[in-house]
């Protein structure tokens, strides 16, 4: 079974447009995938389920002991090709500095993380801040970089040689698109939500399997 944690360098680097958009593209190749969400969110997991097909789950260390968040984690992956968990906030945000953050998920439950990385306005001076993501915590695992907000071919060029020059795969981006953008945080209960939520997730796993190694992805 392949495991990653989607986690990213700080909130708003489009985290969810991202995770549905594998969680669907994954789901189109028939395999079975089990969303997960860290913290208490229960906005992002009505998208989970949306793109997925399957229920998604809380993992929260705020609210709930460690081992009880691994007793979740085992026993709703069962029978799952892959599990797919997303972050909160900033990789290393957590309630009382990376306490209850994705970091500590993905180390307590041993599994790579896939790092978003928002790209607008920038290009090889990623290199460092990926750098520091990558050597800052020698518990965790970062398995690949994803780029959003990529302006063009070249600007992924100059992303992409910072991630070979810093040593971590890059697995792939996202294009600038205003319509791959999360509409404001609405319940997501009324027809029409979910309507604007089902062309999103559609785009989005569209977007995924054009420019990101989905391969590269289940290799981990």
């Amino acid at each position: 079974m392949t495991s990653f944690l989607i986690g990213a360098t700080s909130s708003g680097c489009g985290k969810t447009t991202f995770t549905m958009g594998i969680l669907r593209a994954l789901s189109q190749r028939g395999l079975e995938v089990q969303p997960f969400k860290c913290g208490p969110d229960y906005i992002d997991p009505i998208f989970h389920s949306m793109a997925s097909g399957h229920d998604s789950v809380n993992l929260d260390t705020w609210l709930a002991s460690k081992e009880h968040v691994k007793e979740l984690y085992n026993h709703y992956s069962r029978g799952a090709d892959i599990c797919v968990v997303e972050g909160v906030m900033g990789l290393f945000d957590g309630y009382d500095k990376s306490k209850g953050s994705s970091a500590e998920i993905a180390s307590l439950l041993d599994i790579p993380i896939i790092l978003l990385v928002n790209a607008k306005s920038v290009a090889y001076s990623v290199a460092p801040l990926i750098y520091g993501f990558k050597h800052f915590n020698d518990g965790i695992k970062l398995g690949g970089i994803i780029f959003n907000m990529v302006a063009s071919e070249n600007h992924f060029s100059f992303l992409k040689q910072a991630c070979i020059d810093v040593g971590v795969p890059c697995l792939g981006y996202l294009k600038q698109n205003p319509k791959l953008t999360v509409p404001g945080r609405h319940l997501g209960l009324t027809i029409t939500a979910k309507q604007e939520m089902e062309e999103l997730i559609c785009q989005a796993a569209t977007e995924v399997e054009k420019h990101v190694l989905i391969d590269k992805i289940l290799s981990l």
